[in-house]
């Protein structure tokens, strides 16, 4: 029963994937990634009761199919953060190939002799279990670990894009890049009930976080531009309470204390010091006149039109004269402000929700994230404020 409920999931997910509108090559990669969990879920349970062994040409296809797995991640990771599949993707494939197609002989083989070949725990066929067993190993930590640097290339590129991140974090990639690892732990030990039990959590855990999260199962438009640029409850004022919590430091780093990396990032670039200096400028006066950092969906590409200059020289500013990313020099400006309309008294009938929404937090998961990100401590706590 555990394992069906598996199975029928992952097809149920799969054809959900392939109902979704727009979809992308990400989408098709997952919906096939759940189609093969299920077809594996099958075969485990066909093998699990013995009916395998009624149907015996379904013999000897399940044992690559482990391969698929680790690989499919790594590819649905790199098409989700890149929009574009790795060059050269099908070489990946080969090594499977290269599995199925020495099993062949194996497959031509009479009924009774595949039977006794899997009664007998592969013999015969020792030396090729023993590559095959090194190979889903080494393929599953390599390429999880592929996954999730990928992820935190993805990261970093956002940060440097939107002021906003909560329908493009892919923070339920990283969930996904965990469960699989967990998953690979549970095949190190070797004991199938723990493998496919794993596995069945799997499937529930992407059905359960895939449809929380924006865009899996339905349109997120808000990914195309990061991959063009790849290469609490509710808080509220106690009348009777006054704000004295100080302004917390939002550090800064000079040129000299910017990291070696960032340096030689814009070692080639065209904007002269004196130029840079006139854009930080004009950068710090539009942000202190118009507060631009209230606008929820603000992006380096929407401040850069208002200051008439290129995203790559305005990311540059705020990197070297900030000494932040575009993400956090947004929100750092927020959480400044923030602070100062709960100093004024005239703000207390007003939830602490409220007046982050109104300095341009889009929802409370994001305001209080980066709020204990900038000040190490929950909003109510940092203010010493009750709720109510």
């Amino acid at each position: 029963m555990f394992y069906t409920v598996g199975i029928v999931i992952s097809f149920f997910l799969c054809l959900l994937l392939l109902g979704k509108k727009n979809k992308t090559a990400a989408d098709y990669l997952l919906s096939l990634w759940l189609f093969w969990i299920g077809v594996h879920l099958c075969f485990y349970y066909l093998f699990l009761s013995e009916k395998i062994f009624e149907t015996p040409s379904l013999l000897g296809l399940a044992i690559p199919m482990p391969l698929v797995h680790p690989l499919l991640l790594f590819l649905y990771t790199t098409t989700l953060c890149r929009g574009q599949l790795p060059r050269r993707w099908w070489w990946h494939f080969v090594p499977i190939l290269a599995c199925y197609l020495y099993l062949v002989p194996f497959m031509l083989l009479p009924a009774e002799q595949k039977i006794w070949v899997f009664q007998n725990r592969g013999a015969g066929y020792e030396g090729f279990m023993t590559l095959i067993s090194i190979g889903i190993n080494v393929s599953g930590v390599a390429y999880t670990i592929l996954a999730y640097r990928l992820l935190q290339k993805h990261r970093r590129v956002i940060a440097d894009l939107f002021s906003n991140q909560e329908k493009i974090n892919l923070r339920w990639l990283q969930y996904l890049i965990f469960g699989l690892a967990v998953i690979w732990v549970a095949v190190l030990t070797g004991y199938d009930p723990v493998i496919y039990g794993a596995a069945v959590l799997f499937v529930l855990f992407i059905g359960y976080f895939g449809i929380r999260q924006v865009g899996v199962f339905t349109s997120q438009p808000a990914l195309e531009m990061a991959q063009a640029n790849y290469d609490a409850p509710d808080f509220q004022f106690s009348s009777s309470q006054t704000n004295t919590a100080p302004m917390p430091a939002f550090s800064e780093k000079t040129d000299s204390e910017l990291l070696p990396t960032e340096k030689k990032k814009y070692e080639k670039s065209g904007l002269t010091p004196e130029a840079a200096e006139a854009l930080h400028q004009r950068l710090q006066d539009l942000m202190g006149t118009e507060q631009l950092f209230k606008e929820s969906e603000l992006s380096l590409t929407d401040l850069a039109e208002r200051l008439d200059t290129h995203p790559n020289y305005l990311s540059q500013i705020i990197n070297e004269k900030e000494g932040k990313n575009f993400y956090d020099y947004v929100n750092s400006m927020r959480i400044e402000a923030f602070l100062k309309m709960t100093a004024d008294p005239k703000n207390r009938q007003f939830t602490l929700l409220a007046l982050a929404l109104d300095c341009g937090f889009n929802s409370k998961s994001a305001f209080n994230r980066y709020f204990k990100k900038a000040t190490g401590q929950a909003p109510s706590d940092y203010l010493n404020v009750g709720r109510v």
